[in-house]
């Protein structure tokens, strides 16, 4: 079974496309009550339009990132990411924020070893840009 398991793709372990919707679901409202964050993302609830064009990217992106075949249509992540001056307390919350989500939709170990992987490697593309 483990040996099947490594045979998929990071995109079919998380769940494909439906998966991948409820994990980021999770995480943007986890993001809205993490005292670390949430003034980052509180003011999206009121701009819906905006909420939806982010949920939309970040599903793309963990979609594409993860081995799938949605094409990510936002920008780079430094580019999406520059001016914002995130430092590592609220970085840590994301990735806090992503795990915790990742627990709640019951993803194996591995897999989970594999997303956080993927969100190191996007450290310096995010903090203090």
């Amino acid at each position: 079974m483990e040996n099947n398991a490594n045979e998929k793709s990071l995109y079919e372990r998380l769940g494909g496309t439906e998966g991948i919707s409820a994990i980021v679901q999770e995480v943007i409202e986890a993001h809205m009550v993490n005292p670390g964050i949430k003034a980052r993302f509180l003011p999206l609830k009121d701009d819906t339009q905006h909420l939806a064009e982010v949920k939309k990217h970040v599903i793309e992106f963990f979609i594409m990132g993860s081995g799938g075949p949605q094409q990510y249509s936002g920008k780079d992540m430094h580019s999406a990411h520059v001016g914002m001056n995130i430092n590592q307390g609220e970085y840590m919350c994301v990735m806090d924020d992503i795990m915790s989500a990742l627990d709640k939709n019951n993803i194996d170990e591995q897999s989970k070893k594999d997303v956080l992987a993927i969100i190191y490697s996007l450290k310096d593309q995010m903090i203090g840009v």
